[in-house]
């Protein structure tokens, strides 16, 4: 008795021993750069496959918006569904983030291809200067145009498309456009032109407001944040999806859209708000132009969301499309939430020591690089992530593949990446 009871215990310690070390960051992050090299490349050739007469192209930037090739005639991976790449036109709310993985590419390769790829998917956005836009074109012209001046100016590359005032001045304009927006009466920016809402403003406008801080009228920016600090938030620190406003500024509802209910916690709501007010807390942080007491306010916010998500989050970090729900996953949600939490953690580590922000969003960061969210290479349309949800009210967009969630996917990770080194 006393052998086979040896025995067993030796066999535990042997297992033990046998057991894998869990992968290292470093090594997660290199697999899914990787992957994104083949994927990015793979989408284009998709996407080249249906313009008409560009099917087979090398993939130059002579393939671009110009007299010969309309910017409306241009097409933006939107989704995967069926088999099928979907696709929009620049004006879909989602059209820079693609142009916005490329050019993470090029930052993380220095590949003279994945200049040109970016540079040949950022230039038909321009063509938004010339149409009628919504609060979206903060998104839009951010992931595109704002990155390419970033990463050409990190590698000293040379301006040989557009020069720097070229592009600043696409951003400007872009700036401008959304500024135009912004009613004073009622203090925010309209976010949609459509609909029964007399001046509907979303939570993902928050988003939009980079733009602004970057480029254009950081005081507008600013009252918008503050009056949506006022008026889309319970008490509990979450928030509604949509509030639509009487022209003075009056509240005439709530709701939430795209959520399970009007109080319910749509989870890429509440990812919009604490990636939007961790990046206005960073921008007030500025040593030159910003406002210490606005970035203690907006960061006071981002900390409360995040305070209310973590505890509320699935045990492998990934949070369901709703938090009052347990059927779909939103990989997209789950993405904005870890880059979020990592721009906060950054904005005040001193807040949080123990690192319990950077822990949370290292947990969805290794679920998401999983098999379970991670595409094979060649498959999903190109895209890194399945398991995202647009829209199910809308019954639009679910457990498919969606741009921003790659996007903010290797945004996350890249900033992971430069809190490990800087520790």
């Amino acid at each position: 008795m006393r052998r086979l009871l040896l025995l067993a215990a030796l066999a535990a310690v042997s297992c033990g021993a046998r057991a894998p070390k869990e992968e290292t960051m470093v090594h997660l992050s290199n697999r899914v750069f990787a992957l994104a090299e083949e994927q990015t490349v793979y989408m284009d050739s998709l996407l080249m496959a249906k313009m008409p007469g560009q099917a087979g192209h090398d993939g130059g930037v002579n393939v671009m918006a110009g007299p010969d090739r309309p910017s409306r005639d241009w097409l933006c991976p939107r989704t995967f569904q069926g088999d099928t790449l979907v696709t929009s036109d620049i004006g879909w709310w989602t059209s820079g983030f693609y142009p916005g993985v490329l050019w993470q590419m090029y930052s993380l390769t220095g590949k003279e291809s994945f200049h040109d790829l970016a540079v040949k998917h950022t230039l038909p956005l321009a063509g938004l200067l010339d149409r009628e836009t919504d609060h979206d074109i903060g998104f839009q012209l951010m992931c595109s145009f704002a990155q390419w001046v970033r990463y050409a100016y990190s590698h000293k590359h040379e301006m040989n498309v557009l020069s720097y005032d070229e592009i600043d001045g696409i951003l400007t304009k872009g700036a401008e456009k959304l500024a135009a927006r912004f009613i004073p009466e009622a203090g925010i920016i309209r976010s949609w032109n459509w609909g029964a809402w007399n001046i509907p403003v979303i939570i993902d406008n928050m988003m939009n407001l980079e733009l602004l801080m970057e480029y254009g009228d950081r005081e507008v920016a600013e009252k918008h944040a503050l009056t949506t600090a006022r008026n889309h938030f319970r008490d509990d620190g979450t928030t509604f999806h949509l509030v639509d406003y009487a022209d003075d500024g009056t509240v005439l509802g709530r709701q939430t859209v795209q959520g399970y209910a009007d109080d319910s916690a749509w989870a890429r709501g509440q990812a919009w708000a604490l990636y939007g007010y961790a990046m206005m807390a960073r921008e007030e942080q500025d040593p030159e132009i910003g406002h210490p007491d606005l970035a203690r306010t907006f960061n006071d916010i981002a900390f409360k969301l995040a305070e209310w998500i973590l505890p509320r989050l699935p045990e492998d970090g990934v949070p369901y499309w709703d938090f009052s729900q347990s059927d779909y996953r939103d990989a997209s949600a789950g993405a904005i939430i870890a880059a979020g939490l990592l721009d906060l953690w950054r904005n005040d580590p001193d807040r949080d020591p123990e690192k319990k922000l950077v822990a949370a969003a290292e947990r969805i960061l290794r679920t998401l690089a999983s098999p379970e969210y991670l595409a094979e290479p060649r498959t999903n349309g190109g895209f890194l992530l399945k398991h995202s949800v647009g829209n199910i009210p809308g019954h639009s967009e679910v457990d498919v593949p969606l741009t921003y969630a790659d996007y903010y996917f290797l945004e996350a990770l890249r900033n992971y990446r430069w809190i490990e080194k800087t520790e």
